[in-house]
């Protein structure tokens, strides 16, 4: 059976090790004594990320949660960003095409973004607000991820807005760092 939070708990261990070492890793993801162990999902979410945010430098804290990124259904959403781009000549046209826009792309004021009207990781649904955006950083590495797979160069990716700290919906500005087409 599949285990979002034992999965979401290897992933941020992995992330912080590549930043720190096993004991800061574990002390963050488990706590002090391990009792994190035993907090529900929306608990231990909010827990883990007061420890990570308390631990570590803003900038290292957005690279830990980029780096969790879970990459569920990465091959369908490439599949669709690819027909996207072969169906457009230019940034701007695969902003605007109708399949982009149901998929929550636009194109405005020479960038391109992402939406979505519902938070979709499954872990924080309980999790009414959030005090900051540092959770939700995973779906700017998720993105970038995509992006940079289909584009073929780097792409930087910004959090505008998320539902988790009290937004209508969650926004996000890509860019590719080249020009792809």
């Amino acid at each position: 059976m599949f285990n979002i939070r034992k999965m979401q708990e290897q992933t941020i261990i992995n992330a912080i090790k590549a930043v720190s070492d096993n004991e800061t890793a574990d002390k963050i993801v488990f706590g002090e004594c391990k009792n994190a162990v035993s907090e529900n999902n929306a608990t231990w979410v909010s827990n883990m990320m007061k420890r990570l945010e308390n631990h570590f430098p803003s900038h290292v804290v957005r690279q830990v949660r980029m780096d969790c990124q879970c990459g569920y259904g990465m091959d369908e959403k490439l599949q669709l960003v690819k027909e996207l781009m072969s169906a457009s000549s230019n940034l701007e046209e695969f902003g605007n095409l109708g399949k982009a826009k149901a998929a929550g792309l636009s194109y405005a004021d020479n960038e391109l973004y992402l939406q979505f009207n519902f938070c979709p990781c499954p872990i924080v649904a309980e999790v009414d607000q959030f005090d900051s955006l540092t959770w939700c950083q995973c779906t700017t590495g998720y993105s970038k991820v995509l992006f940079e797979k289909a584009f073929g160069c780097e792409v930087s990716v910004e959090l505008l807005k998320s539902i988790k700290v009290g937004d209508a919906f969650c926004l996000m500005k890509i860019r590719p760092e080249k020009s792809v087409w």
